[in-house]
């Protein structure tokens, strides 16, 4: 495939507006791409309407499978006014490509969707198979990976690699897990100049405010990669005009979690606070959380980490550094998928990701197709060593 024709793909795909949704349209020209192999299987697998996910598997059955994973969707472009390449449109200056998710990530998503084309288009023999794993929802809560997982298509994977925009110079090989969660208050309502009569929602919200702080704060072991827990309440609304006493508030806070405090710690602290406070006279508050993600732990040292640093040391010409992630990422809900395997996030990208005029390096994304080239085979050989060396120790 030409250079010109990569980054072809890469433009339509920018002009598929998948903003929060119709990712059918984006699984949709990436199955037009491989309809002319029938050697390929693909699988739409819807999440909602407008919103499949979809599922690419060549290669061998009988050897092991790595999942190349990407998601479809991408965030709004805000004040499109403000932009001054068109956020749709794909336009290449220079070495920049723009649009929005030209970082974050349709160049990642692209780039491994090339990667499995060129294999097909040259007939290259892989000693296991590839799975494409393409999802929606991620921006607002991996509720794509969350469906596929359930369904099993990352059962027994041996690898898996999630092109996130780390920038080829990263490989990432754990990340903080994510927990969004909403207090609700529900009180009386009554004439302000009557407030014996009514019961104050925000006054009952605000115990929760000034009481989580404080629990939280108390965990103070921090990763030594990721840094330490961190809490913030972000959204507070509640009632409806000046004269009346509040019968609803509610309150929204976002949480970035690490390995040592697993989520259902932090959940049954927050679950605790709530009985705790629904014990006082007139308090009535409601917790509930919106797709909460694990920490991803890692080993800097796992053989899939170093090889992807290997090779993209040499196709690259820099020093991979091998580092943690803040944010979450479809990994935490593929790993709970049957298995033991290692995921890493590693992609093309630039840190523009979510903002005006978002790019893609030209040069760092047609590497990126190489990197994935090489890596896909030399995995396969790594998977082949591990196992001809435990069969020989037995």
């Amino acid at each position: 495939m030409t250079p010109a024709k990569k980054i072809e793909i890469l433009q339509k795909l920018i002009q598929i507006k998948s903003v929060n949704d119709h990712e059918t349209d984006v699984a949709d020209y990436i199955a037009s791409l491989f309809a002319s192999y029938p050697q390929a299987k693909v699988e739409k697998v819807p999440f909602a309407e407008n919103r499949d996910n979809l599922v690419v598997t060549i290669g061998n059955p009988d050897g092991p499978m790595i999942g190349l994973s990407g998601h479809m969707d991408v965030v709004s472009a805000g004040d499109e006014a403000a932009w001054q390449h068109a956020p749709f449109a794909g336009e290449v200056v220079g070495d920049q490509l723009f649009g929005r998710g030209a970082s974050d990530m349709k160049s990642g998503l692209a780039a491994i969707v090339i990667t499995m084309l060129e294999f097909l288009e040259t007939g290259t023999p892989l000693a296991g198979s590839i799975r494409l794993l393409a999802t929606v929802g991620e921006e607002t809560g991996e509720y794509g990976a969350a469906t596929l997982t359930d369904a099993g298509y990352a059962d027994n994977l041996a690898g898996l690699v999630i092109a996130e925009p780390s920038g080829l110079d990263n490989v990432v090989y754990t990340a903080r897990g994510v927990i969004d969660y909403k207090v609700v208050s529900t009180g009386k309502g009554s004439h302000s100049a009557h407030p014996e009569k009514g019961i104050n929602a925000i006054d009952n919200l605000m115990k929760f405010y000034n009481a989580v702080g404080p629990l939280m704060a108390q965990h103070t072991k921090t990763d030594p990669v990721l840094g330490g827990l961190l809490h913030n309440v972000d959204l507070i609304s509640g009632g409806e005009q000046i004269n009346s006493i509040p019968a609803h508030a509610e309150l929204m806070a976002n949480m970035r979690t690490i390995p040592a405090y697993p989520n259902q710690v932090i959940y049954d602290e927050l679950e605790a606070l709530i009985a705790q406070l629904n014990q006082e006279d007139g308090v009535q508050l409601e917790l509930s959380y919106s797709y909460p993600e694990e920490a991803i732990p890692g080993d800097p040292e796992a053989p899939l980490v170093q090889l992807a640093k290997q090779i993209s040391d040499t196709v690259c010409d820099h020093d991979t550094q091998v580092v943690g992630s803040g944010g979450a990422n479809d990994g935490a809900e593929f790993l709970r998928a049957k298995g033991d395997f290692t995921s890493i996030e590693m992609g093309p990208g630039s840190n523009t990701s979510h903002q005006v005029d978002e790019y893609v390096s030209v040069t760092e994304y047609l590497q990126a197709i190489e990197v994935y080239k090489q890596l896909v085979p030399a995995f396969f050989d790594q998977v082949a060593e591990k196992d001809a060396h435990a069969t020989a120790n037995n």
